[in-house]
Formats: structure tokens, C-alpha cells, sequence
């Protein structure tokens, strides 16, 4: 009779499917209409001129132009100006 137990996969080696979070159009880039520039969790990046956010915090393009990035009164803004 073996003494061994069969080899298996570690109790604890697993792992989470990452989310893809980040900035996806950076400052200075061009955007149109419905174009994703950040996903989040939580506001680490606010809302500001020519976007909008969705209920799990990713911020969209509303316009067509370029995007900017801000800071005011601490917190940090994204924006998209016109062309």
C-alpha cells in the first residue's frame, strides 16, 4: 500500500482574473464619442468637462476632442476639450 498521497494542485495556488484597470487614452491623445479613457474602481480620477461616468466609476467621452489632465484642489480631474 503507497504512503504517498497523489500529487495535486496547492491548496493555495490560484489566482484572480485581472480587470484590466488603468487609463486607456492618456493626455494629449484623441477621443470620440463613447470612447472609454479610465476604468476604476472608486473615483481616483474625477469627471470633468466633455465626459461623464458610468456606475462602476469608468469614465467616458461625451465629445469629440483631446483629452487633459488636471489637478484642482487635490483631486484629479480628466477632461475632453474640444478640437
Amino acid at each position: 500500500m503507497a504512503h504517498i498521497k497523489a500529487g495535486g494542485v496547492a491548496k493555495g495556488n490560484k489566482d484572480s482574473v485581472s480587470k484590466r484597470l488603468g487609463v486607456k487614452i492618456y493626455g494629449g491623445q484623441q477621443a470620440i464619442t463613447g470612447n472609454i479613457i479610465i476604468r476604476q474602481k472608486g473615483t481616483k480620477v474625477h469627471p470633468g468637462e466633455g465626459v461623464s461616468m458610468g456606475k462602476d466609476f469608468t469614465i467616458f467621452a461625451v465629445m469629440d476632442g483631446e483629452v487633459a489632465f488636471s489637478t484642482r484642489r487635490g483631486k484629479q480631474f480628466v477632461s475632453v476639450l474640444p478640437k
